[in-house]
């Protein structure tokens, strides 16, 4: 006898996981300032969808990014700042409280200038 499908259960965020985070280091050659240690809990992932979500900290330094044509990430600033530098050498500052969205082929440098902890949700649709 088949049993009832459980429904979709909520997932919290806070306080954070007690579980270990991946830790990983942005690849050299993205590398322009620093090696900075990165951890990352992912709480919520589903293939079909695309969708990942989670935190993630950082310590200090800088590395390009490129996002593919179809990837999303919107995040929000728990602690710490950052800095978004596009392609055109354009910079926003964000720190607590502040959300971002970086959009589909954005491409540019990622800066963390205080450890950061943010929480993040990403889409490759």
């Amino acid at each position: 006898m088949d049993q009832p499908a459980r429904p979709p259960r909520v997932i919290r965020f806070d306080p954070a996981p007690a579980t270990a985070p991946v830790i990983d280091h942005p690849r050299p050659e993205r590398r322009e300032v620093g090696d900075p240690e990165r951890r990352t809990w992912v709480l919520h992932e589903s293939a079909e969808e695309g969708l990942a979500a989670g935190i993630w900290e950082c310590e200090p330094g800088r590395w390009r990014i490129a996002f593919g044509p179809r990837e999303h990430e919107y995040f929000i600033v728990l602690e710490g700042v950052c800095r978004v530098h596009d392609a055109s050498g354009h910079v926003e500052t964000f720190g607590p409280g502040q959300a971002v969205v970086l959009p589909p082929g954005f491409e540019g440098s990622f800066e963390v200038v205080e450890r950061l902890r943010k929480h993040f949700v990403i889409i490759e649709k």
